[in-house]
């Protein structure tokens, strides 16, 4: 069974910057892209980044282009976000995916989710 451990998040003040990590359990072979989500309070899940398998293609929500970094390291199953210049608005829970098909911005299309973790960015 694939299982997704994150870790990271924390409250940070406007402009600062924090990284999250998503560990993937080392049986997940066909684990191909990775995704980042978030939610804020009242709010749907929303796309925030994927990036393929080899990390070579990554994608990026237009609110966290050139602020969010999305990266793995596939010798150690981890995926990661770096989030700089963060803002108010960036506030959330945020959870990476996985699937075994090619990187999406669609939610749905993930079968594997991590437990979330809590972003807090104050002004």
């Amino acid at each position: 069974q694939v299982q997704l451990v994150q870790s990271g998040g924390g409250s940070v003040q406007s402009g600062g910057s924090l990284r999250l990590s998503c560990v993937v359990s080392e049986g997940a072979r066909n684990i191909h892209a990775m995704g980042w989500f978030r939610q804020a309070p009242g709010n749907e899940r929303e796309f925030v980044a994927t990036i393929a398998g080899d990390g070579g293609l990554k994608t990026y929500a237009d609110s966290v282009k050139g602020r969010f970094t999305a990266s793995r390291d596939n010798a150690k199953f981890t995926a990661y976000l770096q989030m700089n210049s963060l803002k108010p608005e960036d506030t959330g829970v945020y959870y990476c995916a996985a699937r075994d098909g090619p990187t999406t911005d669609q939610r749905w299309q993930y079968p594997y989710w991590g437990q979330g973790t809590q972003v807090t960015v104050s002004s």
